[in-house]
């Protein structure tokens, strides 16, 4: 599969400056250059990074953390999905800022170097296994050397690898077999047709999904106008499943967010004697229907005065894994091909909200 090798084998270029309370020599040192896994952690870098500026660091115990724009950055949420979150804009170098020192333990979970990672990781898998069968039997049963092999397929971006133990998993989502078998003939002609079935086949059930709701406040025509986050209260985290029935024939990624946001997606009045109403779970989208997640307004219930404002939100864009899709992109597709390896698909919302004088 052609889209998963490029969500393994995608890197983000970072620029790491060493934050300047931590400078001791003169002159500091020249920002560091990485490469940095979509799919990966933060703190996995500081085997790269802490060498690079060790000479500099003043003395004590290290525990890496890093910050963006004054924002320190959550280390158990995967680097891509920070980046897609909170560069409205994409920005390449990414500059970050790293500390060795001063871990701020009032904003941050700690971090105790790899171990943390790997077991927020697995607690992830755990999470998913519950919310798809109920239980968390498959990854508890899993015994240690594949749940080692599992972690290491993670860390060096080995996608054939992780196929053939994740298989033992049971999770849904895509046919592992088949997927591997499409990896190892993928350099023979005519496999497209069949890779891109296996990459739409149809799903039912309970799909684990982490929703980031980010406000940019009126809707700029650049979003690179967008004021930073400042605090992460300023991003609304939904953990809640998508749920695929079986009579669902055509559900589409604008099923999934409006199942997610339902608040968000009123239904337009045909005519202007309607009032408008939320749309109802049972209502699902036509397969024809083009619709653009960026053009995704709320219209509010006509509740207002004269002297009264009213608020419309409005979905401005939604990333997954740096792509910004079509919202009538089959949710199958989305879930089998952007998911990341601890089977949660992550979403990142930008809403716009206006002011109008009722």
């Amino acid at each position: 599969m052609e889209a998963l090798r490029y969500i393994w084998e995608g890197a983000i270029p970072l620029q790491i400056h060493l934050h300047e309370s931590e400078v001791t020599t003169i002159p500091p040192p020249p920002p560091a250059m990485v490469l940095a896994p979509r799919i990966g952690y933060l703190p996995l870098l500081a085997s790269q990074i802490k060498p690079y500026f060790s000479s500099t660091l003043p003395p004590g115990v290290d525990t890496i953390w890093f910050e963006y724009k004054g924002l320190p950055l959550k280390w158990h949420i995967p680097t891509g999905v920070l980046f897609d979150l909170l560069c409205a804009e994409p920005e390449r170098p990414w500059n970050l800022t790293v500390h060795f020192r001063g871990y701020p333990r009032q904003l941050l979970i700690p971090c105790e170097g790899e171990d943390s990672i790997k077991w927020s990781f697995i607690n992830s898998l755990k999470e998913a296994d519950y919310i798809v069968n109920g239980n968390t039997k498959n990854v508890m049963s899993m015994s240690q050397p594949d749940l080692v092999v599992l972690w290491r397929s993670v860390l060096n971006g080995d996608l054939e690898a992780y196929l053939r133990i994740s298989s033992k998993l049971k999770l849904g989502g895509t046919d592992h077999e088949q997927l591997l078998k499409s990896i190892s003939t993928s350099s023979l002609p005519g496999q497209s047709t069949s890779e891109m079935d296996i990459a739409g086949k149809v799903m039912t059930g309970r799909i684990p999904v982490r929703l980031y709701v980010r406000n940019v406040g009126e809707d700029f025509d650049n979003l690179e106008d967008a004021p930073p986050v400042n605090n992460w209260d300023d991003v609304s985290y939904i953990n809640r499943p998508v749920e695929i029935h079986e009579e669902c024939k055509c559900f589409t990624l604008h099923d999934a967010i409006r199942s997610l946001l339902s608040e968000l997606f009123l239904e337009k009045a045909t005519t202007k004697e309607e009032s408008t109403t939320i749309i109802g779970e049972e209502e699902q989208s036509d397969c024809t229907e083009q619709v653009d997640c960026k053009k995704t307004e709320e219209r509010a219930p006509n509740f207002c005065d004269e002297h009264v404002q009213s608020y419309h939100p409005s979905i401005k864009l939604v990333r997954i894994q740096g792509i910004e899709p079509k919202c009538e992109i089959p949710f199958s597709w989305v879930v089998n091909n952007l998911m990341n390896p601890e089977y949660f698909l992550h979403i990142c919302v930008f809403v716009t909200v206006q002011q109008v004088r009722c």
